[in-house]
C-alpha cells in the first residue's frame, strides 16, 4: 500500500511581471505575488498548489507546513481542525482570520488532492465525482490600462488602453488568440457613463458577446439605480456595483438583471445575509477563497438548492491555479457562466510547457493524474528571485496609483 502521510510541506514565494491594469483600487503593481506549495508524501510523490504570497499568507502557510508531517492527504478534516487551532491562535477568532484560514486551507488542500490523484493514478476531477464537461468555458477579461509602469520608458506589449476604442481592440486581440466568447470589462476606474460607452463600443464590434462589467463596489446604490436602464439588455450580470450586501440588494429589487460578487460572498457566514436579502444571484466562487476544492463543491450545491447561478474568480495566477480551477470547474455540474482568468496577462509560468492553451476561449482538463501539470523548478526559482528582488510584500495597487497620478485617491464607493 502507497505510504500517502505528509512527510514535507514547502512553501516557495514567488513574483512575476504584471501590466498596469487599472481597478477601483488603483493599479497593478509590475510583479504580482504568489507561493508555490508542495506537499511531498512519504513515498516522494509531490503535490502542487497555489496561492496568493502577501505576507499574512506566506506567515500562515509557515506556520502550517510544520504541523503537517503525519497527516494523511486523504485527511481533510484534520487539515481544517489543525489549521484552525493554529491559526486561531496565531489571530484571534474574527471575520479577517476565518478569511486567512480559508486562504492558507484551500492552497495547502490542492496540493493534497494533486498528490492523492499522483498516487492512485486518478485525476482530481475524477475524484471531485466525475468529468461533466469537455471543456472549460473562460471570457475575455477587459482592463483599462496605462502604456507601461512608473518609470518605464517603453509601453508594454498592450499598450494605453483608455478609451472605448482602444477596449475593442483589446477585446479583439484576446479574441483573435484565445477565442473567448464572454467579455468582462473591469471598470470603477472612470465616470460610470464613459465606461458603460465602452460596452456599447463592444457591442457593437462583438453583438453576439455575452457581456459582463464589474465596478469593484465603486458605484453608490443611488448611482447604480440610475444606470440601470442603460444596463437592461447589455449586461449578462451586474458584478458587485456597489458596497455591501444590504445596497447590492436595493438594486437586485429594481432589476431583472442579475447581479454577481465576489467580494460580499466569499465565505459560507454571508450566505444566510444574502438569501435572506437576495441581493446576488450569481456567485462568483474562488477555491482561494473558500477554503480549496472540496468546500467549492459545497458552495456549487448550495447555488443549485438555492438556484444561484454560479461561475468563478480570478486574481493574478499561474498554471497550478488555471489546472486546479479548471478541474473544479469539469466537475461541477451547475457552473453556469463562462469563467474569469487573468491568465492572458500574464507572460511567464512555473509549470512545465508552459502556460495551458487555450482553444476556442475553453480548456481541456489537463491529461495526467493529479492536477496533470509539474512543477518546472528553474522557472521556480526564477521567479522565486524576482520575488527576493522586487521587494514588494504586499499588494498596494492604491500607492502604485499615486505613482502616475499623484492627487488620485481612492474610494469605494466612489462615483
Amino acid at each position: 500500500m502507497p505510504d500517502t502521510r505528509i512527510a514535507q510541506v514547502r512553501v516557495t514565494p514567488i513574483a512575476f511581471y504584471d501590466p498596469p491594469l487599472l481597478n477601483n483600487k488603483g493599479c497593478h503593481q509590475p510583479f504580482a505575488l504568489r507561493s508555490i506549495i508542495e506537499v511531498e508524501t512519504e513515498d516522494g510523490v509531490i503535490g502542487l498548489g497555489e496561492s496568493y504570497g502577501n505576507t499574512p499568507i506566506l506567515h500562515g502557510l509557515e506556520i502550517m507546513a510544520s504541523k503537517l508531517c503525519g497527516l494523511d492527504v486523504t485527511d481533510l478534516n484534520g487539515l481544517w481542525a489543525r489549521a484552525r487551532r493554529l491559526i486561531y491562535d496565531e489571530s484571534g477568532n474574527s471575520i479577517e482570520t476565518q478569511s486567512l484560514l480559508n486562504r492558507i486551507v484551500g492552497a495547502i488542500e490542492v496540493a493534497m488532492w494533486d498528490a492523492l490523484g499522483k498516487t492512485t493514478g486518478r485525476r482530481v476531477v475524477d475524484l471531485l465525482g466525475g468529468q461533466v464537461r469537455e471543456t472549460v468555458p473562460f471570457s475575455a477579461y477587459l482592463f483599462y490600462k496605462f502604456a507601461q509602469h512608473h518609470g518605464e520608458t517603453t509601453p508594454d506589449d498592450w499598450g494605453e488602453v483608455l478609451t472605448p476604442e482602444k477596449l475593442v481592440y483589446e477585446a479583439q486581440r484576446m479574441i483573435d488568440q484565445h477565442g473567448f466568447k464572454a467579455l468582462k470589462l473591469k471598470a470603477g476606474v472612470f465616470e460610470p457613463e464613459e465606461e458603460i460607452a465602452g460596452l456599447h463600443a463592444l457591442r457593437i464590434a462583438f453583438p453576439e458577446a455575452p457581456l459582463r462589467i464589474d465596478p469593484n463596489g465603486a458605484w453608490t446604490p443611488e448611482t447604480t439605480l440610475r444606470l440601470l436602464p442603460q444596463l437592461e439588455g447589455l449586461v449578462e450580470y451586474l458584478e458587485d456595483p456597489t458596497c455591501g450586501i444590504q445596497g447590492n440588494a436595493r438594486v437586485q429589487a429594481a432589476t431583472t438583471i442579475p447581479l454577481a460578487t465576489n467580494m460580499y460572498v466569499v465565505q459560507s457566514s454571508h450566505l444566510p445575509s444574502n438569501m435572506s436579502q437576495d441581493a446576488f444571484r450569481v456567485i462568483l466562487a474562488d477555491h482561494h477563497y473558500w477554503g480549496g476544492l472540496k468546500a467549492s463543491r459545497y458552495l456549487a450545491y448550495v447555488c443549485e438548492i438555492w438556484e444561484l447561478g454560479l461561475s468563478m474568480h480570478s486574481n493574478s495566477h499561474l498554471g497550478i491555479s488555471l489546472a486546479a480551477m479548471t478541474h473544479l470547474a469539469a466537475a461541477t455540474p451547475n457552473l453556469t457562466y463562462d469563467c474569469d482568468t487573468h491568465s492572458p496577462w500574464q507572460t511567464d509560468d512555473v509549470i512545465e510547457g508552459g502556460k495551458m492553451i487555450f482553444k476556442n476561449g475553453a480548456l481541456s482538463v489537463p491529461n495526467g493524474p493529479g492536477l496533470g501539470v509539474t512543477l518546472d523548478r528553474g522557472s521556480l526559482a526564477r521567479l522565486h528571485q524576482n520575488y527576493l528582488n522586487c521587494g514588494i510584500t504586499v499588494r498596494d495597487d492604491t500607492t502604485e496609483m499615486k505613482k502616475h497620478l499623484p492627487d488620485w485617491e481612492f474610494g469605494r464607493p466612489k462615483f
